[in-house]
């Protein structure tokens, strides 16, 4: 028996239940909402365990930063100074943030990943096809660290494992809260990281996260990260969609037109398909003209 088929026959019935997956079945792919969780206690998530494996990931898959920041930063923030594992081994003093990304790059987070992940295929897929590019990320963070505000382009839920956390999260593609441009950049190459505006507040919604509990995070739905007053770490299993793509596509093919002095409209969010730009893109792309 393979290490995925493993993980999920000793877990399937202690991560997401059958409640959680018809809770995840009425909100995916567009409404945020917590869902309960099994994943509290596993060898590999311990910080030693977490060090190793950040000892082991390429230089380009791990990012760890001070976490002593303010909501939003210009750019990404400092070093703490730190290697990657002395950080996460000295998280409760390091006052910082770090993040492990692309996991399943080491066989046994590959298993956890995937099994997880194939407990909620079915939901998935029934929304919004096949599940693909697969992708774990791990945050352990100090207490009081905040991870500054920005978005991100895939489908996510976030499983709080230890010590507790709260999320802000405003509404995907609402241009109160993020403007057409900032989306048009960061699909063409720019940075994640946001403006930030402490008007903006008042509208966002907080999901306050304990272990045992997960928040899923729609495509592109603006946040910011509180940690409470203990370290923490978080598993972060994400995946795109063929949808996912199409609205990168149509944010690119934005930034091109927009680039040759047109406005053009924004992408419709789920369940609207942006099929015209998403073609328009690909042909461009595949025909020389996108200038990348």
């Amino acid at each position: 028996m393979n290490a995925p088929a493993r993980f999920n026959d000793a877990l399937h019935s202690a991560v997401f239940d059958a409640p959680a997956r018809a809770k995840f079945a009425r909100h995916y792919p567009e409404q945020p909402h917590i869902l309960a969780h099994g994943l509290t206690s596993h060898p590999l998530l311990e910080i030693e365990a977490l060090a190793q494996l950040a000892e082991g990931l390429p230089t380009s898959s791990v990012e760890y930063n001070r976490g002593d920041l303010p909501i939003g930063v210009d750019g990404k923030p400092g070093s703490n100074g730190m290697t990657i594992a002395e950080t996460i081994r000295k998280v409760a003093e390091a006052e910082s943030w770090a993040v492990l990304k692309n996991i399943e790059q080491a066989p046994a987070y590959e298993a956890m990943l995937m099994g997880l992940l194939e407990e909620l295929r079915p939901e998935i897929e029934a929304a919004t096809g096949a599940m693909l590019k697969p992708q774990g990320f791990i945050f352990v963070s100090s207490p009081n660290s905040v991870t500054p505000y920005h978005f991100d382009p895939e489908h996510n839920i976030l499983l709080q494992i230890r010590g507790t956390k709260v999320m802000t999260q405003f509404p995907a593609g609402d241009t109160r809260f993020v403007p057409d441009e900032a989306h048009e950049t960061y699909h063409s190459g720019g940075p994640r990281e946001l403006k930030w505006d402490d008007s903006m507040l008042a509208h966002g919604t907080e999901f306050a996260l304990s272990p045992g509990e997960a928040l899923f995070v729609p495509v592109m739905a603006p946040h910011f990260v509180k940690n409470g007053p203990a370290p923490s770490v978080s598993l972060s299993i994400t995946w795109r969609s063929e949808w996912s793509y199409r609205e990168s596509e149509a944010r690119t093919l934005n930034a091109i037109l927009r680039g040759r002095g047109f406005t053009p409209k924004a992408p419709g969010r789920f369940p609207h398909q942006n099929y015209a730009k998403s073609y328009a893109y690909r042909v461009m792309r595949k025909l020389g003209l996108t200038g990348s």
